[in-house]
């Protein structure tokens, strides 16, 4: 990175600069290069991350806005149905891929950091693949994932889920789930222990299923996570459902929702 090398030789430099002059003994000549060294890193790391927010709020305005006009829609067919729910869900998918690809588009401007910033490609490949996994292009997502960061418990779900669904063996999948909430903090992660649950009850491995959920009501109070656990607990496998967590449940596209298409009543058509 350009500014580890440039960074590294002023601290060198000023570490010379003091030892050769006698301004310092070399003790303390290494301590002034190294402190050089630390402030020009913090001093550029705060400059280039203040650009990248402002790039990174265009990417997101794009998302945000196409979500808010997507909840116009649905609000819109909740009030009056469309004539074709099939059609109107290809119509919803469309709107999807053209923001995604917008917002692809204008998350390039961020590679113009990846000299200068430590880890930007990383940073990069965790926002792209939350782009590529909305719209379902699994190909990309596969190219990406070695690379990205596993902090938000949404990435740690979606690794999980691309890991179910090319048939991962259940010890690999349950390695990479235990290693990620050793690190999370308390209520978090509703989402990742509400999958592993449901990933054991497709095993057909219920006592492992409640065994997670019983860890997860220890560290957070949910009430998905509550009800799937006396489920469990009396024997009611059947009902065991992700269902409660909406949207970030079906985003994972390992079910989909239930439509219930709504008729009109009769007497809205009437003129009065």
């Amino acid at each position: 990175m350009y500014t580890l090398l440039l960074n590294g030789v002023l601290g060198a430099f000023v570490l010379v600069l003091f030892g050769a002059t006698h301004l310092a003994n070399w003790g303390w000549a290494s301590f002034w290069g190294f402190l050089t060294f630390i402030l020009g890193q913090t001093g550029v790391g705060f400059l280039f991350q203040r650009k990248m927010k402002a790039d990174m709020a265009g990417v997101t305005a794009i998302m945000e806005e196409a979500q808010k006009r997507m909840r116009q829609k649905v609000q819109q067919w909740q009030m009056r149905p469309p004539g074709s729910v099939k059609q109107a869900q290809v119509e919803m998918e469309q709107d999807q891929r053209r923001a995604v690809e917008q917002a692809l588009e204008a998350s390039r401007v961020l590679e113009r950091y990846s000299k200068w910033v430590p880890l930007i490609n990383k940073q990069l490949a965790t926002v792209r693949v939350q782009l590529y996994w909305s719209i379902k292009d699994f190909k990309q997502v596969d190219a990406l994932l070695p690379q990205v960061i596993y902090m938000e418990p949404l990435m740690i779900a979606i690794r999980m889920a691309r890991m179910q669904m090319t048939n991962t063996e259940l010890e690999k999948i349950e390695t990479f789930f235990k290693k990620q909430v050793a690190k999370m903090r308390y209520g978090q992660g509703a989402i990742v222990y509400a999958l592993m649950a449901w990933i054991y009850v497709q095993a057909k491995q219920a006592d492992a299923a409640h065994k997670v959920l019983i860890e997860a009501a220890k560290k957070m109070e949910n009430a998905t996570i509550k009800q799937n656990l006396e489920h469990l607990a009396n024997n009611r496998i059947n009902q065991f459902t992700n269902a409660g967590l909406g949207d970030e449940w079906y985003a994972l596209h390992l079910e989909q929702p239930k439509v219930k298409t709504q008729r009109q009543s009769p007497f809205a058509q009437r003129h009065f």
